[in-house]
Parts: structure tokens; C-alpha cells; sequence
């Protein structure tokens, strides 16, 4: 039987998701207070910077996609023990319709900016079921508190709208011949740069294979 998982109250807004040296260290801020984050769930950098160039373009989106693959562990957290199935196709949905709409007003390319979406959202799903697997396999591992859903979710919605950005400013550089090669290196500088896991830098090559061409 999946052990439940104690609710807490929900703060007013959902705060900047800081990350310390690859560990887990989120401080979700409602008004004054600031409340620790579910043990065992990592954080997104923040990706403020855009790099020129195609390969700091490429680097850009790689770094992006590992922002919203953070968010994956923050998903998981707030469904385990709730019975809310990992696949959503309704919310699914929802998000490839918000990033076509984004993309044609960045002028990006709405179909391939879909299939990039695709992969993200396949990405983000193996990182919530394999931390659903570790945590029933080891319940003392598994998080003591329960992020809100809905503010985790104007988070991704958030980095969303930056990943759309940087593919549309990008679409040269990922229509070139030399794409594949950029992209793998620049995904390596991200992997190495944030510490990542086995299990997110796994996650992160399934979130970027639509990247190139």
C-alpha cells in the first residue's frame, strides 16, 4: 500500500526554486516565511542567462530542459501517495496548446516547438515514475511534505515560456548540419555544471532529441 503523505498548508506564491551545488535546496516563499521543501527532491536552477552563439543558444535550451526536469521531482512529490496517476493527458494537452500558441508569437516554428514539448513531458514522466518506484521500494526515503500542484505548475509554465523563447531564437542552429554534435556537448556542459544524477541525466538526453533538426 503506497504510504500517504501528510498535506501542508499552501503559501501564497510559488518562490524562485534555488539550487545549491546540485543538491537539493528549495525554498518555497509565501510572504514572510519560508518553508523547507519535500526531503529528497531537487531544485531548478534558475536559467537566467541566454548565451549567443549556436552553441551557447543550444547550451541555453539544454539548460532550460533541465530546469523543467527539476520541476519532475517537485510533481512527484506532491502526487505520491495521493492516487493522481504520473500520465495526464488532459494537462498534457494543455501544455503542447499553450506552446504552439507561444511559439507563433515568438516566431518559432509551433510543430517542431510540439515535438520538442513531447519529449519534455516524456522526460519529465520518467523521472516522476522512477522516483514513485524508489520511494515505495524505501518509504523512509520518500518525501515527509507535499508541494502544491498548482504553484509547481505556474513554475513549469514559467520555464515553459523561456524553453519556447530559446527554441525560436534557435531554430538556425538547430536546423544546421552540425546541431547533434553541439547539442551533445552543450547537454554535457549542462549535466556536469548541475551535478546531475543518473536518473536526471537520463532524463535529460529524452528531453532533447526533437532539439535538432
Amino acid at each position: 500500500m503506497v504510504p500517504a503523505v501528510p498535506a501542508v498548508p499552501a503559501v501564497s506564491r510559488f518562490g524562485r526554486l534555488l539550487a545549491v551545488g546540485g543538491t537539493a535546496a528549495v525554498l518555497v516563499l509565501g510572504g514572510s516565511a519560508a518553508v523547507a521543501a519535500p526531503a529528497g527532491v531537487t531544485a531548478p536552477a534558475v536559467s537566467a542567462v541566454t548565451h549567443s552563439g549556436p552553441y551557447g543558444q543550444l547550451r541555453t535550451a539544454a539548460a532550460l530542459s533541465a530546469d523543467r526536469l527539476a520541476t519532475a521531482d517537485l510533481v512527484a512529490a506532491a502526487k505520491y501517495g495521493t492516487g493522481s496517476p504520473i500520465d495526464d493527458p488532459a494537462r498534457e494537452q494543455q501544455v503542447l496548446d499553450a506552446v504552439a500558441r507561444q511559439a507563433v508569437e515568438a516566431g518559432g516554428d509551433a510543430e517542431s516547438t510540439v515535438r520538442v514539448f513531447r519529449d519534455q513531458i516524456e522526460a519529465s514522466k520518467l523521472v516522476q515514475r522512477a522516483l514513485h518506484r524508489r520511494w515505495d521500494a524505501d518509504p523512509s526515503s520518500a518525501p515527509t511534505e507535499r508541494p502544491d500542484l498548482g504553484e509547481v505548475r505556474e513554475e513549469i509554465n514559467r520555464v515553459n515560456g523561456g524553453l519556447v523563447r530559446a527554441l525560436a531564437a534557435s531554430a538556425p542552429a538547430r536546423t544546421a548540419p552540425y546541431c547533434g554534435g553541439l547539442l551533445t556537448a552543450a547537454t554535457a556542459h549542462v549535466r556536469h555544471a548541475r551535478g546531475l544524477d543518473a536518473l536526471h541525466a537520463t532524463a535529460l538526453r529524452r528531453a532533447l532529441p526533437s532539439v535538432c533538426g
